[in-house]
């Protein structure tokens, strides 16, 4: 998935707490440089985007051999623990990938190196406007990341080109029709059984490792006039617009979850869905066995992989062909941190600053095709040979600047809300199983407990003495087709 993340929990909070360091694991590569220079460990979790890391590490350490970089694949495990495990034993990397939302938790116990003496503003504006912001990758000030990935709609829907083909969906000119309704959806799903007579099936998923449906959800709704996709900061199910939880009363969620279940029932979806995780699901679709599989970006280097490239790509799929929502991204974003008890600090920022640089986001877009470059220049759809990816890099106008409580009042970082039993992803795995019956019922209730968790969060927060409410998270004057106008400096420590 994305090696980024945007606004943090707690982004505006700060301090300065000593830690002590522990022991990693892992499979380290050493490149075969032979310089005699300073050696960096570095930690990510790139699988798919693996050939992009190694060729960057090699063609770094050919412009600079006098620094070795020892990259260690944590593609396993939980890399929050082994981060801990590390700076307790003393071995802590001097480069590593943050995990999600823990930055101002490392900034807070001194585990992270500030970058001022680096991150000039100069340096800053090589990045587009907004991309270092209080609280998200800066705290006190003080830079600590940088974003790495450009935005673009987090989950799309492929289509099987040969599965479609075979079914007889293709336009006049002999390409493949791209749904763009919920019907046709329907209607492609259903001729795509009858004419496989049941051996090829409409719709897949893998649901055996984590809830797939609210991608589903996400990636039908999102574009219907339900703000379902928004930055961090808002609780989910939060309409910014009314700051009410709108799940239930807004029809489009349950209206699709009901066109789900029909799926389900009509025989429409693979029967074995709730058996086998999303990676199994992928090789399926990539064999042939169903039409159409919903997922991320990270998808395709993965069945480039597998050597299977036959495929469409699309995104905010709608009741009707009309676009009356967006995905929404919030400002700046962080991938990697140096640490606080890196020996060489001035190298390990020439490696940080490689990474993050231009030429590098060019070949992460134009070679690896792994998503999108935080540098504009790098997302040139037309310097793209491949035309799913040319199609997913055109997807960066279906994103737009959405609003964001904490860039309006840093203490609703304090509002944590209570995990909800069962969730929105408990509670879509239910309907599909048949354990929950009541669409509507289940995601009123569901709303009603939200809201009360939420008011509970906000009372807690003001009894610590923060001043939050649930103004904070309103915008009422929000228009849902345009991009929202942030009101923060562009860079930190311009005037």
């Amino acid at each position: 998935m994305s090696e980024s993340r945007h606004l943090s929990r707690r982004g505006f909070l700060a301090g300065a707490l000593a830690t002590s360091a522990l022991a990693a694991c892992g499979t380290s590569e050493k490149s075969a440089s032979s310089g005699k220079g300073a050696e960096l460990t570095h930690w990510d979790q790139m699988v798919s985007q693996e050939p992009w890391i190694k060729k960057e590490i090699e063609l770094f350490q050919a412009a600079r051999p006098d620094i070795v970089v020892k990259r260690t694949q944590q593609a396993s495990g939980d890399l929050e623990k082994l981060l801990d495990l590390a700076w307790r034993g003393g071995n802590a990397p001097d480069v590593f990938k943050v995990p999600s939302d823990k930055l101002d938790d490392y900034v807070e116990e001194g585990r992270v190196l500030a970058l001022d003496k680096y991150a000039t503003l100069e340096w800053q504006k090589t990045f587009p406007a907004y991309s270092f912001v209080e609280g998200v990758n800066a705290i006190n000030g003080k830079v600590y990341g940088a974003p790495f990935d450009g935005e673009a709609p987090w989950v799309q829907l492929y289509v099987n080109n040969k599965v479609f083909k075979d079914a007889g969906l293709v336009e006049a000119d002999g390409t493949v029709k791209i749904p763009k309704t919920w019907d046709e959806v329907t209607l492609f799903a259903e001729q795509i059984v009858k004419k496989g007579n049941g051996s090829v099936h409409g719709i897949g998923f893998g649901n055996s490792a984590f809830a797939m449906i609210p991608w589903w959800t996400e990636l039908f709704t999102a574009g219907a006039g339900y703000p379902g996709s928004m930055p961090s900061g808002f609780p989910g199910g939060l309409d910014p617009r009314t700051g009410k939880f709108t799940r239930s009363t807004d029809r489009v969620v349950s209206d699709f979850l009901t066109l789900f279940l029909e799926w389900k029932t009509k025989g429409f979806v693979v029967p074995n869905a709730l058996s086998v995780d999303d990676e199994i699901s992928r090789q399926h679709f990539a064999r042939g066995k169903f039409g159409m599989i919903v997922g991320g970006v990270w998808n395709q280097p993965g069945w480039t992989e597998l050597g299977f490239t036959d495929y469409s790509v699309t995104t905010l799929i709608t009741p009707e062909a009309q676009q009356k929502s967006f995905f929404y991204h919030g400002p700046g974003k962080y991938s990697l941190a140096i640490s606080a008890t890196t020996k060489n600090p001035d190298q390990a920022w020439e490696w940080f600053t490689w990474y993050h640089g231009l030429d590098a986001g060019s070949r992460w877009v134009q070679e690896l095709k792994g998503g999108l470059s935080s540098h504009p220049e790098a997302n040139d759809p037309s310097k793209i040979d491949f035309a799913p990816f040319a199609a997913y890099v055109g997807m960066a106008k279906l994103i737009l600047p959405g609003p964001s409580p904490a860039l309006r009042n840093p203490a609703t970082a304090n509002v944590v809300p209570k995990k909800i039993t069962p969730d929105f992803d408990a509670i879509t795995t239910g309907l599909y199983t048949g354990q929950i019956k009541d669409v509507a019922g289940a995601l009123a209730k569901l709303a009603e407990e939200q809201e009360r968790v939420f008011t509970e969060a906000l009372d807690k927060a003001r009894k610590k003495g923060h001043k939050v409410s649930l103004d904070d998270y309103v915008f009422a004057d929000w228009d849902l087709t345009k991009p929202y106008k942030w009101d923060i400096p562009e860079y930190i420590g311009a005037k």
